[in-house]
């Protein structure tokens, strides 16, 4: 639209510049005298300047005949392909001149001057790579699916430009949602070009969408062999990946598959706790409690996480609280100053009836970072030491409105998930769940778990 409203403006300012230029030509005084052979020409100055118009375009059309000529002297004298050349040339310049036109047409947003440039190209120049190219850009810019459709079926057609047109069919689909099909032309787009970074993202992508574990992980070493992915970042998220496949491979009842997986993700990504989890319930599995265990420490120190004190639960369930506050002190001495260490201790002498000793363990926690868990478990140490309700209920008050505990939250799009995934089940972005403290929010529930000695406490998902 742009470029069209220039052309009509150069327009006018020619058409304008000729009018005037032609009236002044007109009044102008004086004139050219030109004398030859006895003969005397006066000539007014529009004469004179059509005069010398008509001697230019005969200039040029001389050399043109001139070229012509030659042409066919050489034509005469043996070369059969010298008026075709000659020929061709012309054509060719013309070609080159409407494929020029129709790039700076697709550069200024005028998409139907740039797709009738392409096609006038297309028809001049014997280059259908180039101007099928030109016309394929034009018509997605323009919205013409159809055509844009049709012309990068027909570079498929060309070893040479196959990737293009396997890349603009995938851009497409994409955007239609045919992500089946996608993934189909993104596998052959990986297999033209494996080195291509697009391609390379948009196969990751597309096959974690389908859940293609083993898939996802080729694709992963091939971006880290390509150069396209930082070692340190592949071995995250190749253990990431490898937990997925384990899991799925667990689901459909390929348990020894599944822990060997297991066991290769948590060595991959000792700190990722799914991973440590998944290996130690193999462990047990396999009637190896020790092990089990062992695994669970690990990740520990690397990052006290309450599903790691659950899966440490698991390993002995028929147990006294007692024991098991015991059973307990192998895990909780690797990070004792860890407020996740210290409010599983607390919970853990609350079930035992250790009421004194669990407050002792929460130490000032309640005054320097008072989360709703944190204050959840104050609110029970108050109840078994007997404070009367009104206390209780003061301290559940104020964990109401207190920061929220660490949960799942997607770092890309902060959606908050109950359980660790590899894909963002909001916005689908890759490795970005992580366990980190949400935004606060004014919205809380009233509903709130009677805190009995013995019964489950509320969690983070009951006060929310």
């Amino acid at each position: 639209m742009l470029w069209s409203l220039t052309k009509i403006l150069m327009f006018m300012v020619a058409l304008t510049t000729v009018t005037f230029g032609a009236s002044f030509l007109m009044e102008a005084q004086g004139g050219v005298t030109i004398e030859y052979g006895g003969i005397e020409l006066n000539l007014k100055p529009l004469q004179a300047t059509l005069l010398m118009v008509f001697l230019l375009i005969s200039v040029w059309f001389l050399l043109k005949l001139m070229g012509l000529l030659i042409a066919v002297a050489h034509f005469i004298n043996g070369d059969e392909t010298a008026l075709s050349r000659y020929f061709d040339r012309n054509r060719e310049r013309r070609g080159f001149e409407a494929l020029s036109s129709g790039l700076m047409a697709l550069a200024s947003g005028d998409d139907r001057e740039a797709m009738a440039g392409a096609r006038k190209a297309g028809r001049l120049l014997n280059r259908p790579n180039l101007t099928n190219l030109v016309l394929a850009q034009a018509a997605v810019a323009s919205g013409d699916k159809k055509i844009a459709t049709e012309t990068y079926k027909i570079l498929l057609q060309d070893p040479k430009t196959r990737f293009v047109g396997i890349h603009g069919l995938l851009k497409q689909k994409l955007q239609e949602k045919d992500f089946e099909m996608a993934l189909k032309l993104a596998m052959r787009a990986f297999a033209l070009k494996p080195k291509h970074r697009e391609t390379q993202d948009a196969l990751l992508k597309l096959q974690a969408g389908q859940e293609d574990w083993a898939g996802v992980r080729k694709t992963l070493n091939a971006k880290l062999k390509h150069g396209s992915l930082p070692r340190d970042v592949h071995r995250r998220r190749d253990g990431v990946f490898a937990v997925s496949q384990a899991r799925e491979l667990h689901s459909l009842g390929e348990v020894e598959a599944s822990h060997v997986k297991a066991i290769e993700a948590n060595k991959l990504t000792p700190g990722l706790v799914p991973a440590a989890i998944l290996t130690a319930q193999g462990y047990l599995e396999k009637d190896k409690p020790k092990l089990a265990a062992k695994t669970l420490r690990a990740a520990w120190s690397i990052e006290p996480h309450p599903e790691l004190a659950a899966g440490f639960a698991a390993i002995i369930s028929n147990e006294t609280p007692t024991e098991r506050l015991d059973r307990f002190l192998s895990l909780t001495k690797i990070a004792p100053s860890h407020p996740e260490t210290k409010m599983l201790i607390a919970e853990l002498n609350i079930a035992a009836e250790q009421f004194d000793q669990a407050r002792l363990e929460m130490g000032d926690l309640a005054s320097t970072d008072p989360t709703m868990r944190c204050l959840t478990i104050m609110a029970a140490i108050e109840q078994g030491e007997g404070g009367d309700d009104q206390s209780v209920r003061e301290i559940l008050t104020e964990a109401l409105s207190a920061q929220r505990d660490p949960q799942w939250v997607c770092d890309n799009c902060g959606n908050i998930s109950h359980e660790w995934e590899a894909v963002c089940v909001s916005c689908e972005t890759i490795d970005s769940v992580s366990w980190k403290r949400p935004p606060a929010s004014d919205v809380i529930s009233s509903k709130m778990l009677p805190l009995i000695i013995g019964q489950t406490f509320p969690s983070d998902k009951d006060i929310v």
